[in-house]
């Protein structure tokens, strides 16, 4: 790529970290950033030897949301090539909430407009104190749209009915009892610490039932409890059994020994 706005680095115990590399403009997102965070995303998705699937950033901020420049230069575009500019940035945040590994997100600094939308899709956020939260766009005249679906699953409708309307920054405090942190850490410092306690929890794990669980909590979200979820359920425990993953675990565990996706 001839603009490494977003960087991949891969671990030796199987966590690949996506650093956006933009610190001069806080982070801020354009079409660029976009397609090589998908890029990657796709990538990492495919690689079985990346366990867990870190998202981060370099210097003092999150990210600052859209990139001012692209968006005055997509306002001078179509409707149509709006349309399909904004596709881009709603597939960006479908392929990391999809993402089959288990992604945690490390917030520090701001996270303002779409960087809302980003952290909402991981699946383990954890964010410095002094972070804030904001869901900017309608000061300057616009609307979460594409984030939408995310941010109001992470944080509720009634939340939402407030910060997608007032544009407050919220704090990392706000966030965590929102649903949209798990946990914060007194200091950016302290972010990577956080992480990695995570990250020996995770790759304890069976990787294929951790996909499946993804999957699982997408499935039963919001459904009533009806027969067909009850069947889907019924269904899903039955597939996970006789998977060769779920017949190394419970192998592994009548017979009081690790099972083999741990190796340490």
């Amino acid at each position: 790529m001839s603009n490494n706005f977003v960087l991949l680095e891969k671990r030796s115990d199987g966590v690949a970290e996506l650093i956006i590399n933009r610190p001069e403009v806080h982070n801020a997102f354009d079409d660029d950033v976009i397609n090589q965070l998908i890029e990657q995303l796709e990538a990492t998705n495919r690689d079985p030897e990346v366990r867990v699937l870190v998202l981060r950033s370099n210097g003092k901020s999150f990210s600052a949301g859209a990139d001012l420049a692209w968006m005055k230069r997509m306002a001078q575009n179509s409707h149509q090539e709006n349309i399909e500019d904004a596709g881009r940035l709603a597939r960006l945040m479908e392929t990391l909430n999809n993402h089959a590994k288990p992604t945690i997100g490390l917030v520090q600094g701001a996270a303002y407009g779409g960087a809302v939308g980003l952290a909402a899709c991981c699946d383990i956020v954890i964010a410095a104190e002094t972070s804030q939260f904001c869901l900017s766009e309608v000061k300057i005249g616009l609307i979460p749209a594409v984030i939408s679906p995310y941010v109001v699953r992470a944080i509720g409708e009634r939340q939402a009915r407030r910060y997608f309307v007032t544009a407050e920054p919220f704090s990392a405090r706000q966030a965590q009892q929102y649903g949209l942190v798990h946990e914060v850490v007194a200091t950016p410092e302290l972010l990577d610490d956080a992480c990695q306690r995570f990250v020996s929890q995770l790759r304890r794990n069976s990787p294929q039932a951790m996909h499946a669980a993804k999957e699982l909590v997408f499935a039963v979200s919001g459904k009533p409890i009806e027969q067909t979820v009850i069947d889907d359920t019924a269904r899903r425990i039955a597939d996970i059994r006789v998977s060769d993953e779920g017949q190394e675990g419970l192998g592994s565990f009548l017979e009081k020994r690790k099972p083999n996706w741990i190796q340490e």
